[in-house]
């Protein structure tokens, strides 16, 4: 159990519960913000000094009936309820293994079977592990295209890039807090954590309340230099040769100015990349007379 993490949590979110929406009557100036520990025993059902320990990190056996009572009192969502059991190591599913870090032949194949939509496959830390080619246009802007944390965060571009910035700044951050429920000592994670903590107020700022979001259906509003404005929905698989791998399909509806921007896109690109081919075959015609 990493108590450490699952204290921090505790405390993170105990702070965001508002006496009012818990139901909680108080009266006079309160010294603390959100809940106190007290409080949040009471509505859970549980020994106050018990749940003390717990966010101390000097309780680390707790049972997942206390810990699925204090996600009602604490009123967590479905993505929160699972992070927190993830963190008590009493989640169905146990330790995860290592998630791979190499796409399959065939998983790539697929994804070039897309033309006319970009394909990119992520790992739980958001590393960005494989592109189809109008992936690799889409994300073009950034100087690379390595994680989509350190895009966002760390890369200039991606604040003309992302057209609502903060949102998906925030939602990046809660992806990888789930991350750090399913492999809260992985190294690679501990390295970018520090990374955009030390580049980012931003960051640190969002980080600390622990905030848990897996992938969502929200569209993408994206801009990008070569064609404009992209309103794009999405699809994530998993996928089950790889676990921790994902699939990610962007979309366009059709016959709208974003699937225009698209095609533009695809045709900007293959001409981008055809360039060099060309003027080599041509520098060699030249050479041969």
């Amino acid at each position: 159990m990493t108590s450490g993490e699952l204290g921090a949590f505790l405390r993170a979110r105990r702070a965001q519960r508002s006496p009012e929406d818990a139901g909680v009557l108080h009266s006079g100036r309160r010294k603390v913000t959100g809940l106190r520990r007290e409080e949040v025993a009471v509505l859970a059902g549980v020994n106050a000094d018990y749940y003390t320990r717990l966010e101390q990190g000097r309780e680390t056996r707790p049972s997942p009936q206390v810990l699925d009572a204090l996600c009602r009192a604490l009123d967590l969502d479905p993505d929160a309820r699972e992070h927190l059991h993830r963190l008590a190591g009493t989640a169905p599913d146990g330790t995860p293994a290592p998630v791979p870090q190499t796409v399959s032949p065939e998983l790539r194949q697929l994804m070039d079977g897309y033309p006319h939509t970009p394909a990119f496959v992520l790992n739980r830390t958001l590393d960005v592990l494989a592109t189809n080619t109008l992936a690799e246009a889409l994300f073009s802007p950034f100087r690379a295209v390595d994680n989509l944390a350190r895009m966002i965060f760390l890369d200039p571009a991606g604040r003309r890039f992302y057209a609502h910035w903060d949102w998906t700044a925030q939602a990046t951050v809660a992806n990888l807090r789930v991350a750090e429920g399913f492999a809260p000592h992985d190294p690679g994670l501990r390295r970018l954590v520090a990374e955009l903590g030390e580049s980012s107020t931003h960051f640190r700022t969002w980080w600390e309340t622990h905030p848990v979001r897996g992938k969502t259906r929200e569209p993408k509003h994206l801009v990008h230099p070569d064609v404009g404005p992209l309103t794009l929905t999405y699809q994530a698989f998993d996928v089950r040769a790889a676990p921790g791998q994902q699939l990610i399909i962007y979309h366009a509806e059709p016959a709208t100015p974003s699937a225009q921007a698209l095609a533009l896109l695809s045709s900007l690109h293959a001409t981008t990349r055809s360039a060099p081919d060309h003027e080599q075959r041509s520098s060699g015609a030249h050479h041969s007379w």
